[in-house]
């Protein structure tokens, strides 16, 4: 069984439904509030878990009402949460999302315990695969990837200034559409692939700009993209390891995003690995070179 270590943040997202998103200094009325497990680092857990890795996750919550609440869904799915620290003062982490109608969505975030994830908490456990996203302080990022032998994977979001070390560390580099613009030609600086997604366009795997792997996404019915590109990762990360060639590891990826579209929270909608194997069988067609 594929091992996975996730360095991330954990929240709990205050999630928001509305018909379509406030402009500027505008209230939008009529609202329906969610509260769901989240953080980048929870999800791709998660996902990760749910398609079949045995998952350990280095994180930090705090001491509060919240913290077993974000943890919940980790907890029952099995991933190892041992690594995971409780800060005596800092609050869990608090993601306030704003979903429209359309599936898009506004996020703030206000990181609370995940500020305190340092390198003094690593090096992480020997495994075949390590996830970090930029939810957490950077520092921590590149002492995770220096003491790490297997497939280095970072989720440059969200995008924020970071050195070009934290490239140079990484086998897998995973962006959308967004963030592949912030970051620009930097992303050559790391050492393998580079996967950028597109949303409902597909997603495109290169490697030093040399195309590898390139894909449309399946038509699904959008409800919430919350989470979509935790999922990507996350099943991106496991099909590699496994040993999947780029197209197929791509075209699970994708599929794990779309899937998670398609329900109302992050962690509620990550699919299991039987939901995406039967999902990609039934739209096998759909997928073609973009």
């Amino acid at each position: 069984m594929t091992n996975i270590v996730v360095v991330g943040s954990v929240n709990l997202d205050l999630s928001a439904s509305v018909e379509r998103l406030p402009l500027p200094g505008e209230t939008v009325t009529g609202a329906t509030m969610a509260r769901f497990p989240g953080g980048k680092g929870a999800n791709q857990a998660l996902a990760a878990r749910r398609l079949g890795a045995n998952v350990i996750l280095i994180a930090a919550v705090g001491q509060d009402a919240i913290a077993e609440e974000a943890l919940a869904f980790l907890r029952d799915a099995g991933v190892d949460l041992s690594y995971c620290a409780v800060h005596p003062t800092l609050p869990t982490g608090v993601a306030m999302i704003c979903v429209a109608s359309s599936g898009e969505n506004h996020i703030v975030v206000a990181p609370g315990a995940n500020a305190s994830l340092v390198p003094e908490r690593l090096p992480p456990p020997a495994a075949d695969a390590l996830i970090c996203q930029l939810e957490v302080p950077a520092s921590t990022i590149l002492a995770a990837a220096a003491h790490f032998h297997g497939l280095v994977c970072i989720n440059l979001a969200p995008a924020r200034e970071v050195d070009d070390e934290l490239f140079a560390v990484a086998d897998l580099l995973i962006v959308n559409q967004t963030e592949s613009d912030w970051y620009g030609d930097r992303l050559d600086l790391g050492r393998g692939l580079v996967a950028t997604t597109y949303g409902a366009a597909g997603a495109r795997l290169t490697d030093h700009g040399r195309m590898v792997a390139e894909t449309r996404a399946p038509v699904v019915e959008v409800v919430d993209t919350t989470g979509a590109g935790d999922a990507f990762t996350a099943a991106l990360t496991v099909a590699l390891v496994e040993g999947m060639p780029p197209q197929r590891a791509l075209e699970f990826a994708c599929a794990a995003g779309s899937i998670a579209a398609t329900g109302r929270g992050a962690q509620p909608s990550m699919p299991d690995r039987v939901t995406l194997e039967r999902f990609l069988t039934a739209t096998a067609a759909s997928f073609s070179r973009a």
